[in-house]
């Protein structure tokens, strides 16, 4: 008795050392130990009850074959974690790799056959675990690991907290977000359930063949108008979700089109063309090669979360580095041009046509539209007052373009600084609704708390890659600025 005392006594380091040292007796108390936690984050995953019992027996004498590797023997249970989330994950991409192994095999009938329970003496029938796994499934797994293994194993709030590492009060907090997201759910279901079991067209065709045909004729025509007309709805909404995020790209590149266009001399156009073509080409490039390609690799290679959030804030600040570093020098280099242009002597178009005040304000419509972005993020995730303040700012700056434009005709060096000043404004109040807003939408979009995002991407990352940002495009200012020629009299 005094003997097994110790033994729960005992901390993870020294169970470990005592199972180096052969001491299956303390293997087994390791196994008591986090048994329930192993099955719960098994059946987290996988759904399955049994096959969950089979993949936590799978893990522990894994870790039995393998507990000389383990070099932090106090991070056992973050060890035992790992092993069975890798188990499971090696299982399910062998399914996906081969369909056939994805079929029962073909004794698996006849041994449930042979050893089913009775009944009275099952704990929970296959139809009751189907229905309960598709209620947890559609829970984000912050949540719905702690409930599992908060009523499947009648922990308390400190055993979940020690299980998972956290605190209690977080615990309360994913406990009540998740019991709240399981009653919709529930809710959900029910409703699904009985909406699939309303009559169907077989019960009308039923009814309908029992008619004179002129009624049947009417019914018809007046059902299918009304589907069609859904259907049309359904398909509006979608196209425009769908086209929400390619307005801002339609807007950036009839913009820099615009701009190309009105350049009042040839060099201009060439330096504006340049630019034009490696910007979007990064553009495009970076946001539908690279980063489904960054995305790919931390699936395949495991990313945490908090390990993906650092990576794809470090990727959007180098996208932004990248073209800010890329419009800097085209504005440097078209601001000489044009100061070249007046000391010439030029004061309009020496070829193509004079822009009117129609193709300028498309071109202010379109460098605004170009900023949309943040409104749709702001829509998107439910942040209808921050859309709406976004979008007064946008049109009442594209207003305030159009005014200090005004009377610069015949000073084209004089409008470009305009320009490249209000597009800095555009980015800098960017910058300030990401650093208000983003921790708010990713929040929303994730389904979790401010707090657990601060967790994966603490409050300071966005402010720090900010300022980064400001001075990285404050030093390729002051770089490229023209360098005064002076004469030297000898």
């Amino acid at each position: 008795m005094n003997m097994m005392t110790d033994t729960q006594l005992c901390s993870d380091t020294q169970l470990v050392n005592r199972c180096l040292w052969g001491d299956r007796d303390a293997f087994g108390k390791i196994v008591e130990r986090y048994q329930g936690l192993i099955c719960a984050i098994a059946y987290s995953i996988c759904g399955d009850i049994n096959r969950s019992e089979d993949v936590a027996q799978e893990t522990f004498l894994a870790a039995w074959r393998n507990l000389d590797s383990l070099k932090e023997r106090d991070h056992l249970k973050q060890w035992l974690c790992g092993i069975v989330r890798h188990i499971i994950q090696e299982s399910q991409r062998r399914a996906t790799r081969d369909p056939i192994s994805r079929s029962a095999p073909l004794d698996e009938g006849v041994a449930d056959g042979g050893d089913e329970l009775e009944p009275s003496e099952q704990m929970i029938s296959k139809e009751e675990q189907a229905i309960l796994w598709r209620v947890l499934e559609g829970l984000p797994a912050v949540y719905r690991e702690p409930l599992i293994l908060f009523y499947r194993q009648e922990q308390s709030l400190a055993e979940v907290a020690g299980a998972l590492d956290l605190s209690e009060d977080a615990v309360k907090q994913r406990l009540s977000r998740g019991r709240a997201m399981l009653s919709e759910r529930m809710a959900k279901f029910v409703e699904t359930a009985l909406h699939g079991s309303r009559p169907g067209k077989v019960f009308t065709l039923g009814v309908l063949a029992a008619l004179p045909l002129v009624a049947t004729s009417a019914k018809a025509v007046t059902a299918g108008a009304a589907a069609a007309k859904g259907t049309g709805a359904a398909k509006s909404g979608f196209l425009a979700a769908w086209l929400a995020p390619f307005i801002g790209i339609f807007g950036g590149l009839t913009a820099a089109w615009l701009s190309v266009r009105i350049a009042p001399t040839e060099a201009e156009r060439r330096v504006k063309k340049a630019s034009f073509i490696v910007l979007w080409v990064f553009v495009f490039t970076w946001c539908f090669i690279a980063q489904p390609l960054v995305k790919a690799l931390g699936e395949s290679c495991h990313w945490a979360a908090a390990t993906k959030y650092a990576v794809m804030a470090g990727f959007w600040w180098f996208y932004a580095a990248v073209a800010a570093a890329i419009m800097v020098v085209a504005f440097r280099q078209i601001i000489t041009i044009r100061r070249q242009f007046e000391a010439a002597g030029g004061v309009s178009q020496p070829s193509g046509a004079s822009p009117t005040w129609r193709t300028r304000l498309a071109l202010v419509a379109c460098l605004h539209l170009a900023f949309s972005w943040v409104v749709y993020l702001a829509w998107d995730t439910g942040d209808r007052a921050w859309a709406a303040w976004s979008a007064a700012a946008l049109v009442l700056m594209a207003a305030w373009y159009v005014y200090r434009l005004r009377g610069m005709a015949g000073s084209v060096s004089a409008s470009i600084r305009v320009t490249a000043t209000h597009i800095a404004v555009l980015c800098g109040a960017a910058l300030v609704v990401l650093n208000l807003r983003m921790d708010v939408w990713l929040a929303e979009r994730r389904e979790v708390s401010l707090d657990e995002i601060h967790q994966l991407l603490p409050i300071w990352v966005m402010p720090l890659l900010t300022i980064g940002l400001v001075a990285w495009v404050a030093i390729l200012w002051m770089m490229t600025m023209p360098r005064t020629k002076s004469t030297s009299h000898r």
